[in-house]
């Protein structure tokens, strides 16, 4: 036979008494490092790593002017390559040619840039900066030469000649 079910509604947890010491929750203790070494043997880690630490202080900067990494590049690219069209910008940047239409077009409806016939190609337009787009691009260009001075803070200027020197190395190839 089974015991009787109770009718009772369940009692509600009671409250510690007055003057009664409350248990500190647990502490935590100091976690070992983590081994990262294998990791850290590898180019492409150590690459992205200090990539991320480049990046994240470039968008804090770059926020004023409304720029992304790729749309500072492309504006660039045109401010010392006037004339310059989007095959040559897609080659010399690496980005696919659907990614750089939305690029242009963004740019473009934000006054930066200008399109005109190129001299040579029929079939082509060479992107040039508008006056609105050179003044943003040469203080954006300001802001990104100190702030890679920044991020690099932990190198001599010798040793961010070099690693700029590698790492072309390792994408010319």
């Amino acid at each position: 036979m089974s015991a009787p079910k109770s009718t009772r509604a369940p009692s509600k947890p009671k409250a510690p008494r007055s003057g009664a010491v409350a248990t500190p929750a647990p502490v935590a203790t100091a976690e070992p490092p983590l081994n990262t070494s294998y990791l850290e043997s590898l180019l492409g880690y150590n690459a992205r790593r200090a990539a991320l630490a480049v990046i994240s202080v470039f968008l804090k900067r770059m926020a004023p002017f409304g720029l992304k990494p790729v749309e500072f590049s492309v504006l660039t690219l045109i401010a010392h390559n006037p004339g310059i069209t989007s095959r040559q910008t897609c080659s010399a940047l690496d980005i696919l040619p659907p990614n750089l239409v939305g690029i242009i077009k963004s740019l473009d409806q934000r006054g930066l840039i200008v399109r005109k016939a190129h001299p040579t190609d029929g079939r082509a337009q060479g992107l040039h900066l508008s006056a609105h787009g050179r003044r943003l691009q040469h203080e954006a260009q300001l802001t990104a030469t100190a702030l890679e001075h920044d991020a690099a803070h932990a190198l001599t200027p010798g040793e961010l000649d070099k690693l700029k020197a590698l790492l072309r190395k390792v994408y010319q190839n």
